[in-house]
């Protein structure tokens, strides 16, 4: 009697230590004609910034608007017949989802997106409109995954991991293989870092190519958990994640990632919230790029290297933001950067007063974008009046100044952000 084939499933680090370039390149060759290679765009306003030489990869420009369609697409290639005959699934409520459902698409292969109920409806249309079906369930990630994980038990669907698959893995290193090409003396590569699936094939590729190419990961400050891991030396569960780089708020990296990332990326910088949003304001301002607040993380860690003089390349992940989101993000940086400011005042109510007001701001050149005279407004006495006025600024320096006049003038000014 013939013996049953059993699956052997290999460990992390035996992942790791077999995975070869030859794999990286039977990805690029998965993904000819499927994807952009997107080219290099040269940034003087970031060069100067940070004193190095700072060329963007504009992967928000890629199909679907990010890297994520690499790795999707490269791993449900490599699925059986039969595999592809029973359909795909994935729990995403972002860039994930839509490279899944592209892929799919061009792949002919049914796919099943679950996505929480809470996601906006432009992200439920977009993925929508790929081809798959689009599950709605629970109002996180987390009920959303579980969902999908019922669903690929009761309909035997293969599950597409957004970043702990090798295949995944693979799929984005395509990515550093296009830097190098463009670039053959790049010094170091910056690659945003979420669950893990960016960096370490990224990282991979570049140090398999060329070791002496430094490979350096950001994460947001709210949401650091390579950093966290790498400081245990094993894969480690934040509590909780806050930040605006909603594509990187990831509680727990994966396990092949993590190993990826342990032998082949050199740093990891973390990123606050204000350098996020300033780095998506710069790039909109200075190259007409729209991008998400995970796609920016490379740009705001470019200022924070410990060397000058090199040649950098920062990867722009993604661009899948809408509207309503990037008005809020860039209204936050504006006031982060000191471009707008919005304060109070307490007046004496009687004529005159308002104009007195409007004429410091005017000799300042501060332009008032918002103004609320409320004389019904409670105060320490009933003879003040409140006055609230938003004004557009060139910068804390600017603010600092128009503070200092209004006191000079005998007005006592509350900063309301």
């Amino acid at each position: 009697m013939a013996k049953e084939q059993v699956e052997v499933k290999l460990t992390p680090q035996e992942i790791v230590e077999k995975t070869t370039i030859a794999d990286v390149y039977r990805a690029v060759k998965n993904l000819d004609g499927v994807i952009y290679k997107t080219k290099l765009i040269y940034s003087d306003y970031f060069s100067n910034l940070s004193h190095n030489d700072i060329y963007i990869k504009p992967e928000n420009l890629q199909k679907t608007g990010s890297f994520k369609l690499r790795g999707a697409y490269n791993c449900i290639s490599q699925l059986s017949e039969e595999q592809k005959a029973h359909g795909v699934i994935a729990a995403s409520a972002g860039n994930h989802a839509q490279g899944v459902a592209y892929a799919a698409q061009q792949l002919g292969v049914k796919a099943v997106i679950v996505m929480p109920a809470t996601t906006p409806l432009l992200k439920v249309e977009a993925t929508r409109a790929y081809g798959a079906e689009v599950v709605l369930s629970g109002d996180s990630f987390d009920d959303a995954a579980a969902k999908a994980v019922e669903l690929q038990q009761e309909f035997n669907y293969t599950f597409i991991h957004p970043f702990n698959d090798i295949e995944v893995i693979l799929g984005q290193g395509t990515t550093a293989l296009e830097i190098i090409d463009d670039l053959k003396d790049v010094d170091a590569i910056l690659v945003p870092i979420g669950g893990g699936g960016f960096a370490s094939g990224v990282a991979l590729a570049t140090k398999m190519v060329n070791p002496h190419v430094k490979v350096i990961g950001v994460e947001p400050c709210g949401a650091a958990c390579i950093k966290a891991s790498l400081q245990e030396n094993k894969v480690v569960s934040l509590p909780s994640v806050d930040t605006v780089a909603e594509g990187t708020a990831v509680k727990t990296p994966g396990d092949v990632t993590f190993e990826f990332i342990k032998k082949y990326v050199d740093e990891v910088i973390t990123v606050s919230e204000f350098e996020i949003m300033s780095a998506l304001l710069s790039l909109i301002e200075k190259h007409k790029l729209i991008a998400e607040g995970a796609g920016v993380l490379s740009l705001a860690a470019s200022r924070k290297l410990q060397f000058k003089g090199k040649k950098v390349a920062a990867i722009v992940s993604g661009g899948n933001i809408d509207i309503s989101t990037i008005s809020a993000l860039i209204d936050k940086a504006l006031i982060a950067r000191g471009r707008v400011f919005c304060f109070s005042v307490q007046l004496p109510d009687k004529p005159g007063q308002l104009l007195a007001i409007s004429q410091i701001l005017a000799d300042l050149n501060a332009n008032v974008i918002k103004l609320d005279h409320n004389q019904a407004k409670v105060t320490d006495s009933f003879k003040k009046v409140v006055l609230e006025v938003t004004v557009e600024t060139n910068g804390i320096e600017h603010i600092q100044q128009i503070t200092h006049s209004l006191h000079e003038h005998g007005f006592k000014v509350k900063k309301i952000y």
